[in-house]
């Protein structure tokens, strides 16, 4: 969408917080030992005491109120009463929401309790990159060149991308365009940035695949090639010079 008056900007920011404060709250409340059902049952209260009603269910009926990944499962994993979380495990929880006819999405991976795996590297490359990547967004910029350098700068630090998984524009509904905001410099694509718009810009940064594929419960996808991958997401407005970041309460940079 694009903010076109001040009450559209206020709509965002309070579906915005709903989403940033629920992702915040489950990542301090996942632990070993509870299950990734207990941990989505949380998120879903959180959301319910802001109004807000889970976009993924709203959207596509998925079966759960926010999606929890953990290890191999890059994304899109179904909340479950048989996956218990363990330390050093990597978990990858995307919040996203709708209030008031207002959509806004984000998302963060982390370590459960001590890093025994050493995920922490992965997931920092990731952090740092979205960072860079908002932080260089402004309107009249080139979608592809952003994403020329997330692959960049995956690349600098030994990781790779993954190229069928994008962030996207959201505000009315879920996802809008632009739909694809890669994560590596699509030529195909010459979309610039629009001043005032809402997007959801997205890592998918990768040990060892390039491509994300679903299995058979038609949800849960895994890498190509195996190995580990951290997401980090917000939701932001695009403007001439820094942009708002939407979704900045939910702490994935501290």
């Amino acid at each position: 969408m694009s903010i076109t008056k001040e009450e559209e900007l206020v709509g965002m920011q309070k579906a915005s917080e709903a989403v940033a404060y629920t992702l915040k709250e489950m990542r301090n409340y996942a632990r070993p030992g509870l299950t990734t059902k207990q941990l989505d049952n949380y998120g879903a209260a959180i959301l319910a005491e802001f109004g807000a009603k889970s976009a993924p269910f709203l959207t596509y009926r998925f079966p759960g109120f926010t999606c929890i990944s953990v290890n191999n499962v890059f994304c899109h994993g179904i909340p479950s009463d048989n996956k218990t979380l363990q330390e050093g495990d990597l978990v990858n929880i995307d919040v996203s929401a709708e209030l008031n006819g207002f959509w806004s999405d984000n998302g963060g991976s982390f370590v459960i309790g001590e890093d025994v795996n050493q995920h922490q590297k992965l997931i920092d490359a990731s952090k740092q990159i979205l960072h860079k990547a908002i932080h260089n967004i402004k309107g009249g910029v080139r979608i592809s060149d952003i994403g020329h350098l997330i692959e960049t700068e995956a690349k600098k630090r030994g990781y790779k991308v993954i190229k069928n998984l994008a962030g996207h524009g959201v505000g009315k509904s879920l996802h809008e365009e632009p739909s694809e905001i890669a994560n590596y410099r699509d030529r195909s694509n010459p979309t610039r940035f629009k001043k005032n718009s809402v997007v959801a810009i997205e890592t998918f940064i990768s040990t060892t695949s390039t491509y994300a594929e679903t299995l058979n419960d038609g949800w849960t996808m895994v890498g190509n090639k195996g190995g580990f991958m951290a997401q980090h997401e917000h939701t932001i407005v695009v403007t001439a010079e820094k942009p708002i970041v939407l979704t900045e309460m939910n702490d994935i940079w501290n």
